[in-house]
């Protein structure tokens, strides 16, 4: 942490280094250290005079921050020169619009994988656009498990085949990436992106809305193969058309300049804890240790095959319901914050996204020892 940033701290911030932990599904955790330094430059970014979210998204200052942030993220995922990185406003949701109106180039049809809310949501949008085949549907084993690959039924004719990689409400998360043979992949990263190393060139798109690992809301991330741009259908808004975009360098109008800027920093903190190889060897260890924890409690309990369990979204109940309440009340009052499952689920549901250090995961498990102890 640099001298100035430490020069800054209050006593109640450099606890918060430590907790209290905040387990929401999203908008999540920031890591502290990008946190205090959008602090340190908020009213004056490197002599500039102004704060970040004064600057013109056409001056220099910002073209740099801008051009930065793009160059880290391209290198952190290794992504290809033939793909377009966009910075994009509307969040992951306005691309189950964009994502037909841009990639059916002149085709009918798109394949849908079934997995969770998420892709309930993506699908019902699609069909605005096109009749949606589906893959396979989890909706009849309330989305805890994904069908054997023996049994997707993929079409020859879809323009493109869409999953959601994780399912943040259910838990739900792909073990390896669908073999789509020449029709473009199409995935919603936004819960796990940057979790782990992934090989974009496996994809003709990825999207992933900014709010879980990438930064604050406002800010949605397109990386798209260039070869699939130019071909929209018929209607489709400038603001809707990738190519545009693309062509613009995000800028034909005023970007989320202050969510860009602090993904930014949260690219650049990423590379200097070891880039996305280190990042999943912790992640790796949160989840594993976590589900431990649950699987050998006889108060808690996870329902989704462990063959499919997310990294990032843990969901789990409390044997005895009646307990929910205490145990929410008693894990704020501990400093561990925004446990609360979804509404459609219930229960308690653990985010732990990048930010979200080891030791928050420790002191929930500690936390679930104690609770099931005097509880159990």
């Amino acid at each position: 942490m640099s001298i100035l940033i430490s020069t800054l701290l209050t006593t109640q911030q450099k606890n918060r280094l430590l907790k209290p932990y905040n387990f929401s599904a999203g908008p999540a955790m920031l890591p502290a250290k990008v946190m205090l330094q959008a602090q340190a430059e908020m009213l004056d970014w490197h002599n500039s005079g102004m704060s970040v979210m004064e600057m013109s998204h056409r001056g220099a200052e910002y073209t740099s921050i801008a051009q930065k942030a793009e160059a880290d993220l391209r290198e952190l995922l290794t992504i290809p020169d033939d793909y377009a990185v966009l910075f994009l406003q509307g969040g992951a949701s306005s691309q189950f619009s964009m994502i037909p109106m841009n990639l059916l180039r002149g085709k009918t049809k798109a394949d849908y994988f079934n997995t969770g809310a998420w892709s309930e949501k993506a699908i019902a949008e699609a069909k605005k656009y096109c009749d949606v085949n589906i893959v396979t549907d989890s909706s009849a084993n309330n989305f805890t498990t994904i069908a054997d690959k023996s049994t997707w039924q993929l079409s020859d004719d879809a323009a493109y085949v869409h999953y959601t990689v994780n399912e943040t409400i259910h838990g739900l998360e792909f073990d390896d990436v669908p073999d789509t043979g020449d029709i473009p992949l199409v995935a919603d990263f936004s819960s796990t992106i940057l979790s782990r190393s992934i090989d974009v060139s496996r994809f003709g798109l990825i999207y992933a809305g900014a709010q879980k690992n990438i930064g604050p809301a406002g800010l949605c991330i397109v990386i798209v193969r260039r070869d699939l741009l130019g071909d929209t259908i018929a209607g489709t808004p400038t603001m809707f058309d990738y190519k545009v975009h693309d062509d613009n360098d995000s800028m034909f109008n005023t970007p989320a300049t202050y969510s860009w800027y602090l993904a930014g920093l949260v690219f650049a903190w990423l590379k200097e804890q070891g880039g996305l190889s280190a990042m999943a060897e912790v992640n790796k260890r949160k989840q594993q240790k976590l589900y431990q924890a649950i699987d050998n409690s006889k108060l808690f309990n996870n329902p989704v095959d462990v063959r499919y369990r997310s990294w990032m979204n843990v969901p789990f109940t409390l044997v005895d319901e009646s307990l929910n309440t205490t145990f929410l009340t008693e894990a704020k009052s501990a400093g561990l914050l925004s446990l609360k499952g979804h509404k459609a689920l219930g229960g308690m549901r653990a985010s732990i996204y990048n930010a979200m250090p080891e030791a928050g995961v420790d002191a929930l498990i500690a936390f679930m020892s104690e609770f099931e102890r005097k509880y159990g």
